[in-house]
This record gives structure tokens, C-alpha cells and sequence, in this order.
């Protein structure tokens, strides 16, 4: 097994990392060497084995296979600027990238690597923070075959439950994701409005969760936990799960490319215009589900519930 390297410790990126590294422990293989913009993020990491290293283009240089899990497009073109201009051989090398990032940048990166004699394989992720601690993320996989065939053992039933393989055109995986993405951000408004209908009734939002997790599936049972328990505006020293930055830039990504194809979303538009509304009242402390705050505000409600932070202020 070649030395494997990884950049991006944001709360999906350790955890994904972490069940890697203790991958490579049962294996006995050498262990994880990763890298961070701020490395204190790797702490946790550092006590299950791994080795830290502060330059990318260093980590590169050792490494064989290097996984990266960044939070936008203009990230992953810096990264992979910095390996290609580091004046070191960049022949055979592997980088799989898990990000949500656009088919174009994809392109782009496949391009830029393979002048090198590098692979670049697009590696995009399907579920949340939990999912990825628990090692059963989805992963949509394009890129050369002998690229693809040397990283799915690092992923299946280590950092995912499920490898779906969109075969050498690595901006396929890439477009799949911003395709689910759609069906994502749908859900959890749908999943807001209801639970808010359910309170503002009476109904309550106990019997309306147990209703959509037994009725419409585990993953719409986990976005409504995300709201009665609070998730969806942590507190302010913590991280969200995911983001809700994050989530708008995936949302303007899908729009982007549907205006491109005369396709309409007049569903991920509104959540888009929730999200943004959120972000703008709740700061950037705020997971993608929070949403759900200014579909309470509509409904008379005060953005916070019981189980979340109450405010903008510590």
C-alpha cells in the first residue's frame, strides 16, 4: 500500500480521516500523514496515529495517494496549483478529491494534473457529519479506471457503506453529487415545513418525527432531528455539521448548471432564498438545515427553538 496523505480536517474531512487512519492501523500499514490550514484541527488525529505536516507540496512529495475534502472550488484549484507548481514530480501520483466542487473545476483539475502524469479521481460524498463518523458515507467515484481501482479499498467499509461508479469522466461523479444535492436541500425544507406545521397545530413534533423516520427513511428522520434537537443552530463555539454556507454554495451550483440547461428548480430555489435569509439572521454559525428558523419566523415562531442557541451573542 503507498504512503496515503490527506488535506481538509473540517468536521466531515476528521472524521473521514480518523476511520482512514484506523484503517491503516489494523492493516499495519504506514500511517495517514495529513495536513490542515490550522493543524491544531488534527490533534485528535495525531493521538490515533497520524502524522502531521504543515506544507501540502510536502505532503505530496511523500505520499502516493493524496485525499483532499475542502470546503469550495477555489480551495481545491489553489491545493492543486501549489503541488503542480512545486517544481516535484508529480508521475503516478493519486488525488482523489471528496469535496462538492463543480464539473468544470473538475475538468480543469484533470487537465492540470495529467500534464503531470498524475490522476485525479472526483470522489464526491452523500450524507452528513454522523454518517461520516460512522464510516457509511455514499461515494460517487469517476476517473481512470487504475486510479478508481486503487482507492475504492481506502473507501469501502472504511469511510463509506456504498461506492457508486460513474465510470473514467471524473466530472460525472461531480455532476451526480450536485444532482443529489437537489433531492438534499429539498428534503430538509420539506422536512422543516412539516415539523413547523406540526407545531404550529398542535400536532407536536414528536408523532410528525417518528412519522417521517419511519415513513419516508433514516436519512428524512435525521434531518428532523437536526431541528428538534437543536443542530441546526449550534452553539457559537462549535462547528455545524455541515455548514450552511456550504449548502448555498452547493445550491448555486445546481442552479448555475440547470439556468445552462433550461431546467427549473423553482423547489431549491426557495430553499436557497431560506438559507440565504438564515444565514443573514443567524450568522454563519449555522447548519444547512437552518432553514427551519425562517420557516419558524414565517410561521410566528421566534427563529431559535427550545434545544437550539438562542442568539447571535455568547
Amino acid at each position: 500500500m503507498p504512503q496515503i496523505g490527506w488535506y481538509g480536517l473540517g468536521s466531515m474531512g476528521l472524521a473521514m480521516a480518523s476511520n482512514l487512519q484506523r484503517h491503516l492501523t489494523s492493516k499495519r500499514a504506514m500511517n495517514l500523514i495529513y495536513s490542515n490550514r490550522t493543524m491544531a484541527r488534527g490533534d485528535t488525529l495525531k493521538a490515533l496515529g497520524g502524522t502531521p505536516e504543515s506544507s501540502f507540496p510536502d505532503l505530496v512529495a511523500k505520499c502516493g495517494i493524496i485525499f483532499t475534502m475542502v470546503s469550495n472550488d477555489t480551495v481545491l484549484q489553489q491545493l492543486i496549483s501549489s503541488a503542480t507548481g512545486s517544481g516535484l514530480s508529480l508521475r503516478d501520483k493519486i488525488f482523489v478529491d471528496c469535496s462538492t466542487v463543480h464539473p468544470e473545476t473538475v475538468g480543469l483539475t484533470v487537465a492540470k494534473l495529467k500534464t503531470k502524469e498524475a490522476s485525479f479521481v472526483a470522489a464526491p460524498v452523500f450524507g452528513g457529519n454522523p454518517i461520516a463518523v460512522d464510516g457509511k458515507l455514499v461515494f460517487a467515484i469517476g476517473g481512470p479506471k487504475h486510479a478508481s481501482d486503487a482507492v475504492k479499498p481506502l473507501i469501502q467499509d472504511v469511510m463509506g457503506r456504498k461506492i457508486i461508479d460513474c465510470g473514467e469522466d471524473a466530472t460525472r461523479s461531480s455532476l451526480l453529487k450536485i444532482a443529489g444535492n437537489i433531492v438534499t436541500v429539498n428534503m430538509m425544507e420539506a422536512v422543516g415545513e412539516a415539523q413547523v406545521f406540526a407545531e404550529r397545530t398542535g400536532l407536536g413534533t414528536g408523532p410528525m418525527e417518528e412519522l417521517i423516520g419511519e415513513a419516508f427513511g433514516p436519512v428524512a428522520g435525521g434531518y428532523s432531528k437536526r431541528l428538534t434537537t437543536g443542530v441546526y443552530a449550534p452553539p457559537l463555539a462549535s462547528r455545524p455539521g455541515f455548514g450552511v454556507s456550504l449548502a448555498i454554495k452547493d445550491a448555486k451550483h445546481a442552479l448555475a448548471m440547470a439556468k445552462d440547461s433550461e431546467v427549473e428548480l423553482p423547489g431549491l430555489k426557495l430553499a436557497l432564498d431560506n438559507m440565504e435569509a438564515a444565514r443573514e439572521y443567524g450568522g454563519e454559525c449555522l447548519d444547512s438545515s437552518s432553514m427551519y428558523g425562517v420557516l419558524r419566523q414565517k410561521a410566528g415562531l421566534p427563529f431559535w427553538n427550545e434545544k437550539s442557541r438562542q442568539g447571535n451573542s455568547s
